[in-house]
């Protein structure tokens, strides 16, 4: 048996009349930059997550950028984040001049650890950018808190967690800014790059809105340096459609989640650990083995596809040497970065497919 990672084409199969239909409309239209497709869009991602604003951008990464913008981040000031976590993260950080102060994870949930986060706010602190990693919310109360207490913007890397919800409420919506990511394999996916920022203030979110379409906010008349973040109205296209179905897809992942959780009990690994004030979007099912290289090896052998995410953290990458820390600077990110592994994942994964991945790695 061969087994997808991630099973777009399933999706695509699905619900492929409608998306042909509403991306022969854009084409028809000839409108393909911002227009109905984008606005549409907007107004059901504000709708789903309850945030008064929610903008549509280029990608996951240009919606962090966007938001560390609308801040005002200036050179050498410091963002307090995780070093669990792909690059973007930091790497938007980097790109203004700022500095990425990483602190580490919580074993349990591998998001950052709200009770090493006071310790490292100094005067050049302006913002913690928590990450919902794999899918699950970190824990906002607690970050909310010390951002409150310090004075400091709180940013929502919710790319992987499109859908999740902390104590009732929508990931994207739990902070000053939430930003999201609708690369194709996230849980709300496009077939590009896509991604989105959310925001309840007024002045931050109009901000947000100019900087993401080059600082414009009438034609030619450009206030802020922005970008060129928009989204395509074909992307646009394609996310409408697929959120008309996307509460059955969350429902869906979360069924498959647990039930790998439930299969693998006794097993010798680690599951994910899903607190009970929050739910998981599952962008990955990751699990923790000891002996990974010869795992994923045997389980490619006989069909089974697997990942990394991810193998080393954001401390130990050379495009961020500069920053001075060294291995054993967080132990429990590298720790988890030897061990980590994740399994293929999709609401379209059938049960007969899961438990031949099961038993696979039992065996």
């Amino acid at each position: 048996m061969q087994i997808p990672f991630i099973d777009l084409k399933s999706q695509y199969e699905a619900y492929k009349e409608e998306i042909n239909k509403e991306v022969l409309d854009v084409l028809n239209s000839t409108q393909f930059i911002m227009g109905p497709q984008v606005s549409k869009l907007e107004e059901n991602l504000a709708k789903y997550t309850g945030a008064k604003y929610a903008y549509a951008c280029s990608s996951g990464t240009d919606a962090l950028l966007i938001a560390l913008m609308a801040i005002d981040i200036q050179p050498d000031d410091e963002i307090i984040t995780t070093p669990f976590t792909f690059i973007a993260t930091a790497e938007t950080i980097a790109l203004l001049k700022a500095k990425p102060v990483f602190v580490d994870i919580d074993e349990t949930t591998y998001n950052i650890d709200p009770k090493l986060i006071e310790a490292k706010i100094t005067s050049k602190t302006k913002a913690i950018m928590p990450v919902s990693l794999y899918g699950q919310v970190a824990d906002m109360d607690a970050i909310n808190a010390i951002a409150k207490k310090h004075n400091l913007v709180v940013i929502e890397d919710a790319c992987q967690s499109f859908g999740a919800e902390y104590k009732g409420k929508k990931s994207c919506n739990l902070s000053t800014i939430g930003c999201t990511s609708f690369f194709p394999s996230k849980p709300l996916g496009c077939y590009g790059d896509g991604g989105a920022v959310f925001c309840n203030d007024d002045e931050i979110a109009a901000k947000m809105k100019s900087i993401l379409n080059h600082g414009q906010g009438k034609r030619y008349e450009h206030k802020y340096i922005g970008i060129n973040g928009r989204l395509d109205a074909i992307q646009a296209a394609i996310l409408n459609v697929k959120m008309n179905h996307f509460d059955a897809e969350v429902k869906k992942r979360v069924e498959v989640g647990e039930r790998y959780t439930k299969l693998l009990a006794g097993a010798d690994v680690i599951t994910p650990k899903i607190m009970e004030d929050r739910n998981s979007m599952y962008a990955q099912y990751s699990i923790r083995v000891k002996n990974r290289e010869s795992v994923m090896q045997k389980l490619n052998d006989v069909g089974v596809p697997t990942a990394v995410h991810y193998p080393i953290p954001l401390h130990l990458q050379e495009a961020l040497s500069y920053l001075g820390y060294k291995k054993g600077d967080f132990p429990i990110s590298e720790q988890v970065g030897t061990e980590i592994m994740s399994l293929p994942m999709s609401p379209f994964l059938t049960t007969e497919q899961q438990d031949f991945v099961v038993n696979a790695l039992k065996a």
